[in-house]
C-alpha cells in the first residue's frame, strides 16, 4: 500500500483529504505541524508527501528542506491557494514535484498523485525532482515553438549557437521552458548523439552538490558507501544542463569554474583528476550579475558561463502563441484523460487572454489539464477554471474607474474616442477593453477596423 504523509493544519480539511485518499487505497498519516511531520519522517518511510504551504508553526517548505538535506527520495506536492501561484512556482524551483490549488478538486488530486508516483519510479527523483536523465528526441512532445516574432527570434538564436561549442546562459522566469531551449540546442549540436544530462541545482544541498556534479569515492564522507560517478562524467561527450545555477554554493562554484576552464574534475575524496569533454548550458531566473556584485555568485564564473545569452520570454509577452500552447496542452490532456474537449467558451478565452500567467507554460499546462478533467462535453466553460483565477481578473477589472463608459449607452459620434481611451487605460488589452465597454471581442474588433484604430 502507498504511504502518504499529509501535513495540513486545517483539521477539517485534513480529515476530508485523509478520508478521500483512504477510500482510494492510500495509507495516510496526517500531521498538523512542521515539527511533528519531521519527526514522522525520521521514523517512517513515505512514498509521497502532500504538504500545505502555510502552516501554524512556519513555512511548509521547511519539511522539504529537511527531506532534501537528508537525501530522501520521495515526491512532494504542495497545496496552496490560487492567489499564491507565484509562491507555488518558487516552491517548484526548490524541488517540489507539483502543486495543487485550494479548494482541492478530488479528481485532480488523484491525477497528480498518480503522476508523481509513476514518475518517481521511472527516473531518479529526489523530492527534488532532480533530473539526471538522458533524453531522447521528445522535445516536440512537450512544447511547441510558437509563431510570434519573439518566438522566431528565440528559435533564430537557438539555431545560431547550437552548432558551436559555446557555453550558453539561458535566462527567463520559472516555467517559461528553459530546459526545452537547452534540449533544442543539444539536439541541433554536434553532440546530439551523446547524453543530455539535466540537473536542477535548486534541489541540491551544499553537501550533495559537489558529489552530484563531480562524484565521490567510497568513505569520503558520511553516507558515501560506494563510489559515485558525477554528472560531468555521465554527460561525457554530450551536454550538461545546470538549471537554476545561481543556487550553487560558493565552494561548488569554484570547482565548477575550474572544470569549465581546465576541462578536468576531481571527485570528492579522490587524489586523481579526470578529464571531461562536456558542453555546459546553464539557466537562471535570477540576476546573476547582481548576485556576483553582492558576492553570492562569482563574477568570473558568470562571464565563463555567459559566452552566449538567450532570454526566454514569459507567456504574457508571446501574443497569439498562447492559443497554440492551449491547443497543444488540450490535445495532450484529452489523450491522457480520455476526453474529447474541442474548444473554449468565449468567456474562457477572455480570461486566458487577460490573465498574467505568473507560472508561465507550466501553470498553463496545469490549468488546461484541470479544465479538461472537469469538462464533460466538448466546450470548456469558465466554471472549469480555478475560482480564484477568475475572481482575480474580476478584481483587476473593477479596479479601473471608468464610470459611465458603457459603450452601448454612447452615441456613435463618441465611440472612437471612447474606445481609444479605454484601450489606453487597460494598456491595449482587448479582452479587458471589451469587458469594460460591455461588448464582445468580435464587436470590438469590428469597431477597431471601422474606426481604423490599431
Amino acid at each position: 500500500m502507498i504511504n502518504v504523509l499529509l501535513v495540513e493544519d486545517d483539521t477539517t480539511f485534513s480529515a476530508i483529504i485523509e478520508s478521500f485518499l483512504k477510500k482510494n487505497g492510500y495509507q495516510v498519516d496526517p500531521y498538523f505541524s512542521i515539527s511533528n511531520s519531521i519527526n514522522a519522517i525520521k521514523k517512517n518511510k513515505y512514498d509521497l508527501v502532500l504538504l500545505d504551504y502555510r502552516l501554524g508553526d512556519g513555512n511548509g517548505l521547511e519539511v522539504l528542506d529537511f527531506i532534501q538535506h537528508h537525501g530522501l527520495v520521495v515526491p512532494v506536492i504542495i497545496m496552496t491557494g490560487f492567489s499564491d501561484v507565484r509562491t507555488a512556482v518558487r516552491a517548484m524551483r526548490k524541488g517540489v514535484y507539483d502543486y495543487i490549488t485550494k479548494p482541492v478538486n478530488q479528481d485532480e488530486l488523484l491525477m497528480i498523485l498518480k503522476e508523481a508516483l509513476t514518475n518517481s519510479t521511472e527516473k531518479p527523483n529526489i523530492v527534488s525532482k532532480l533530473k539526471l536523465k538522458e533524453e531522447d528526441n521528445s522535445d516536440e512532445k512537450e512544447y511547441v515553438k510558437g509563431k510570434s516574432k519573439i518566438a522566431n527570434k528565440l528559435q533564430e538564436y537557438i539555431d545560431l549557437v547550437a552548432p558551436t561549442d559555446m557555453t550558453v546562459l539561458i535566462r527567463g522566469e520559472s516555467g517559461t521552458g528553459k530546459e526545452y531551449v537547452a534540449k533544442s540546442i543539444h539536439e541541433k549540436s554536434k553532440r546530439a548523439g551523446k547524453p543530455f544530462v539535466s540537473i536542477d541545482c535548486g534541489t541540491l544541498s551544499k553537501e550533495l552538490a559537489g558529489s552530484e556534479l563531480f562524484g565521490h569515492i567510497k568513505g569520503s564522507f558520511t553516507g558515501a558507501v560506494v563510489d559515485k560517478r558525477g554528472q560531468f562524467e555521465e554527460a561525457s561527450g554530450g551536454t550538461l544542463f545546470l538549471d537554476e545555477i545561481g543556487n550553487l554554493s560558493y565552494e561548488v562554484q569554484v570547482k565548477l569554474l575550474r572544470a569549465l576552464q581546465e576541462r578536468i574534475i576531481q571527485p570528492i575524496g579522490a587524489n586523481k583528476q579526470i578529464k571531461v569533454d562536456v558542453r555546459v548550458i546553464a539557466a537562471t531566473n535570477d540576476d546573476l550579475l547582481g548576485s556576483s556584485a553582492g558576492g553570492d555568485f562569482r563574477e568570473d564564473l558568470y562571464h565563463r558561463i555567459n559566452e552566449f545569452e538567450i532570454h526566454v520570454p514569459p507567456l504574457r509577452e508571446r501574443g497569439n502563441d498562447l492559443n497554440l500552447f492551449v491547443d497543444f496542452f488540450m490535445k495532450k490532456a484529452n489523450e491522457e484523460l480520455e476526453r474529447d474537449v474541442k474548444q473554449l467558451d468565449e468567456e474562457v478565452i477572455a480570461v486566458f487572454e487577460s490573465y498574467e500567467w505568473p507560472g508561465n507554460l507550466r501553470e498553463l499546462k496545469n490549468v488546461v489539464k484541470r479544465m479538461v478533467l472537469l469538462t464533460q462535453g466538448d466546450t470548456v466553460q469558465v466554471s472549469a477554471l480555478p475560482e480564484d483565477m477568475v475572481q482575480s481578473l474580476k478584481n483587476n477589472i473593477n479596479s479601473y474607474d471608468i464610470s459611465g463608459d458603457d459603450l452601448k449607452s454612447k452615441s456613435e459620434a463618441h465611440e472612437r474616442q471612447l474606445i481609444i481611451e479605454v484601450l489606453q487605460k487597460v494598456k491595449y488589452n482587448k479582452s479587458k477593453a471589451a469587458q469594460l465597454l460591455n461588448i464582445d471581442r468580435k464587436t470590438l474588433y469590428n469597431k477597431l477596423d471601422k474606426y481604423q484604430i490599431s
